[in-house]
């Protein structure tokens, strides 16, 4: 086992530990802690897998970002820190026959899968190669994911309102 391996172990670890403290805690406040350790170890395994731009935009947007408005307005509304999830033996089911039946199609979908490794050229893999990506051939999508945004927004707005 190499130094790579056990970082690779580190972050899985930190990551779907935290997200599974993420969902299981009853208090808001510190789901959202533990989202903050999840995000961070997805950053990381960016990091293991050589996509730094991708790494450094989650740290920035999820971490810096969205969790700090997400942990600042579950702390300044003090209604919502008191919430307690409600989590009866009702959904417990489905959630785990759900489980079990995308570990299976994950499971079938490794084994059957061709495992082939794409190399990259300098000019694809730099950030500006990926601008040049997102600005010429997949424009459309761009587009789309910021006229989404704005619904989104829009949305938020709206129900802030009320």
């Amino acid at each position: 086992m190499t130094v790579y391996d056990i970082i690779f172990y580190l972050f899985a670890l930190i990551t779907v530990g935290s997200a599974f403290f993420v969902v299981t805690l009853r208090n808001i406040l510190h789901s959202a802690f533990f989202l903050l350790f999840a995000l961070f170890g997805i950053a990381g395994l960016y990091v293991l897998l050589s996509a730094d731009f991708i790494a450094v935009v989650q740290l920035v947007v999820y971490v810096g970002g969205i969790l700090v408005v997400l942990i600042f307005g579950v702390m300044l509304t003090n209604k919502i820190t008191h919430v307690q999830i409600k989590s009866g033996t009702l959904q417990i089911i489905p959630a785990a026959i759900g489980t079990l039946v995308l570990g299976f199609a994950l499971i079938k979908i490794f084994l059957t899968t061709n495992w082939k490794t794409v190399q990259l050229s300098a000019e694809s893999s730099s950030v500006q190669g990926l601008g040049i990506l997102l600005v010429n051939q997949y424009s459309v999508v761009f587009e789309l994911l910021g006229i989404l945004l704005l619904i989104a927004l829009i949305g938020a707005a709206s129900m802030a309102r009320r």
